[in-house]
This record gives structure tokens, C-alpha cells and sequence, in this order.
């Protein structure tokens, strides 16, 4: 173990990564004053800053980006995935300059602060890769002093007795925690995002019972004649169910929590399982009973990530810690039944394990990088799931007949 105690903070360095081990990498500090402990690894897309930070799927980590130049654009308000960046901090190689697209609202720097979240620029970010990829996902401490005032020892034991992911259900700290109607249309240039004209916005602190609102505005609306996806949100991108608002359905959103009672007191025509953070057999406690009863009552199911990892452990299939994970834009990811290849974003450091796949389950999708499962099909139910994030669009449009998949089968089964 590295002696903490003897490093020397170099001149200038206002910022810091600190390992469990005690070893430790400087930079120079953006963005919040602070530390925040967690799981550091990295992402090798070049655009899609504010996606990745404000991804609920980042909880609890820290992201080093491979792309070096990071922030540079500024930041606005459509290229969020939440209300509020979910990744603990990020690590990038040069510093952030002034913003330089049309678009920007606010500068990086400005908008990490004000989020309270901490970056660290000045960093081999290529060589902390190689270093993921050959250890794994180590546990670490971010910080940033303006005085450069790093207590490594202390920094050091609380990167060493942080638990890790594992085992760690981050799901129910990033859920919305109320059943609401999703309301945003479609994205246009300088006008942001539409109200779909289909849906009237709605929220409720109650998921008990169905409200009476619900059918009268949606009949006023001529949503009626859409879907009813009712989507389970583990700590979902808000483009998923733009996604699903797109392909024809209309989307009710519930909790992590909901249970089967209160799914189908909505009458559903399939149920969306989300993305989100942390270990799937965690959430999977609570969640998996409600998807079993779900697939019990002969619901269509999707699932993205989290979700497609929590179908596959409610069918009885395992769940496993990946040695450094899957996250970027560039991930190819091959079709089974046709052989076609799509070009995929992904953000996951866990994964089904194909091995465990039962024999009413078949693989769908699978990686080029790896060969690990990226996607499941019920061969007795109408429910599928895939490792890989479709409305991220890196294909740019390679993977969205999943969501047109989804609803088409949802239209055919409600005309039927």
C-alpha cells in the first residue's frame, strides 16, 4: 500500500483523485469545492457531456472522460437527462475553456458549481483508462480546494471503506417519487421541447388508486386511441419516454417503488422497465416480485439496462459485476436474428449473465467488444429487453424499431 502520508501536494494543484490504496492523481479544480467518494470510470463518447452527467445511470460514480475536450460548448437546458447531474463529478484532460456554440446558457464550470458537483481537469485521462480497463472500477475520493489543502491519508481511508456498487441499490435514491403523466413532444431548434399534443400534464402524489383525471383528459385529447404504457422509473432519461411518445403510446410514470397493485390500477397496455444505477439484485428486491406478477398477468414488458437486467433476474437468470463496465457511444452491437450490427451508447457495470439465461428465454443482442448479453426475449411471453441504450440515437437511428417494436405490438393487441 501506498504511504499516503509521505505524497507531497504539487504547486498549483487545486484538485485530486485519491485511491484507496493511497496513491493519488493531481489536477488542477473545477466546478463545486469539495470531495464526494465513489466508483471511477470512464466513457469514450466525444459529445453528450450533459446527457452522461445528468444519466440517474451515474449515481454514485465518477466519470473520466476519454474525449479530452470536455465543456467546451457550454451547457443549456434541452441537453439534460434530469432535472440534476446524478454522476458525482467528472475527470478530463484539458482545462475548460470559454463556451463556443450558440446554444450555450451557462458555462461548464459555473453550471458544475452551481450543481455541486466537482471536476478535475489536467489529467492523463488516457493512462486512468488503461488503468480501469486492466484493474477495474476502482473505489476513489474526487476533491477540489482552491488552496490545495489535501489531507491524502484521510482522503485514502474514505476511498478504502466505501462499500463499493455491489450489492448498493441506488435505484430508489433516483427515482421520481410520484406517478405522473409524461407530457414532452418532440425537440425543434430554438423552440425546445413541444408539449405533445396528445397529453395534458399531470402530476399525483398518489399512486394508490387510479385518478378520475387520468381517462377524462386523455379522451379530451384523443389520447385514448394511443398505448398505455405505464413506465417503472429506476432513474430513467427523460429521452426514453420521448421515445415511447414518438413510436404512438401515451406514458404514465410511477415510482421504483410502485408495486402491482398500483401498475395495474392503470389499466396498462405494456409496462416499461428503466435504466438506473447500481446492482440490479439490490433493486431486484423489490422490483423483481412486481415484474414476475407483471409477466404472471400477461402485460407486455420492455426493458433498457437497469431494466433489462431486472427482467432477467425475474425469469431467474443472475446478474454480474463487469470488470470495468460498458459506457460510450461507439459500443456495436449485434443483432441475432438477422446479423445486422448496430452502433450503440451504453452505460452499465453490470450485466445478465448468458450463461443463466433459462430455456424459455433466448438471446437477442449481443456485444462485438466483449460477447457479453445485451439483450433477452421471452419465448412464452411478449416481453424483451435489451443492455443498450436506443434513445441515446449514436446510430444514429440503428436502434429505434425497438421502441416502434414495442408500441406497434401494444396497438395490435388493444385493436385485437
Amino acid at each position: 500500500m501506498a504511504d499516503a502520508k509521505t505524497l507531497i501536494v504539487p504547486k498549483g494543484a487545486t484538485g485530486v483523485l485519491v485511491f484507496a490504496d493511497g496513491s493519488a492523481v493531481f489536477g488542477r479544480g473545477f466546478g463545486a469545492v469539495g470531495e464526494a467518494v465513489g466508483e471511477l470510470c470512464f466513457n469514450t463518447a466525444i459529445t453528450g457531456y450533459q446527457e452522461i452527467m445528468t444519466d440517474p445511470s451515474y449515481a454514485g460514480q465518477v466519470v473520466t472522460f476519454t474525449f479530452p475536450h470536455i465543456g467546451n460548448v457550454g451547457t443549456n437546458a434541452d441537453d439534460v437527462e434530469a432535472d440534476t447531474p446524478f454522476a458525482l463529478g467528472c475527470v478530463v484532460r484539458q482545462d475548460v475553456t470559454e463556451p463556443s456554440n450558440f446554444r450555450n446558457v451557462q458555462p461548464f464550470d459555473d453550471w458544475m458549481r452551481d450543481h455541486g458537483r466537482i471536476g478535475l481537469s489536467g489529467v492523463d485521462t488516457r493512462a486512468l483508462t488503461r488503468m480501469i480497463r486492466e484493474k477495474g472500477a476502482p473505489n476513489i475520493v474526487i476533491a477540489h480546494d482552491p488552496d490545495g489543502g489535501f489531507d491524502i491519508a484521510a482522503l485514502a481511508a474514505k476511498a478504502a471503506a466505501w462499500p463499493g456498487l455491489e450489492g448498493m441499490d441506488l435505484a430508489i435514491e433516483v427515482t421520481g417519487k410520484d406517478s405522473r403523466l409524461w407530457s414532452d413532444g418532440g425537440w425543434t431548434l430554438g423552440a425546445g421541447y413541444s408539449l405533445n399534443e396528445t397529453q395534458t400534464p399531470f402530476v399525483s402524489s398518489a399512486v394508490e388508486t387510479p385518478e378520475s383525471g387520468f381517462s377524462t383528459a386523455l379522451e379530451a385529447n384523443g389520447a385514448s386511441s394511443r398505448p398505455h404504457v405505464v413506465a417503472i422509473d429506476y432513474g430513467a432519461k427523460n429521452n426514453i419516454f420521448r421515445n415511447l411518445v414518438k413510436a404512438g403510446a401515451r406514458v404514465t410514470v410511477l415510482p421504483a417503488t410502485a408495486t402491482f397493485d398500483q401498475v395495474s390500477a392503470l389499466s396498462p397496455d405494456g409496462v416499461f422497465l428503466s435504466n438506473g444505477p447500481g446492482d440490479p439484485a439490490a433493486t431486484g428486491a423489490y422490483a423483481v416480485p412486481v415484474i414476475r406478477q407483471v409477466l404472471d398477468a400477461d402485460i407486455p414488458v420492455f426493458g433498457i439496462c437497469l431494466g433489462h437486467q431486472l427482467l432477467g433476474l425475474a425469469v431467474g437468470a443472475k446478474t454480474i459485476k463487469m470488470h470495468q463496465g460498458h459506457r460510450g457511444a461507439n459500443h456495436p452491437v449485434k443483432r441475432l436474428e438477422d446479423g445486422l450490427v448496430e452502433i450503440t451508447s451504453m452505460n452499465h457495470g453490470f450485466a445478465v449473465d448468458a450463461a443463466t439465461l433459462p430455456v424459455n428465454v433466448r438471446a437477442t443482442h449481443v456485444s462485438l467488444f466483449d460477447g457479453s448479453n445485451c439483450g433477452i426475449a421471452l419465448t412464452d411471453k411478449n416481453a424483451f429487453s435489451v443492455q443498450y441504450h436506443p434513445e441515446a440515437s449514436p446510430g444514429p437511428q440503428d436502434s429505434f424499431y425497438l421502441f416502434q417494436r414495442f408500441v406497434d405490438g401494444l396497438k395490435k393487441a388493444v385493436a385485437a
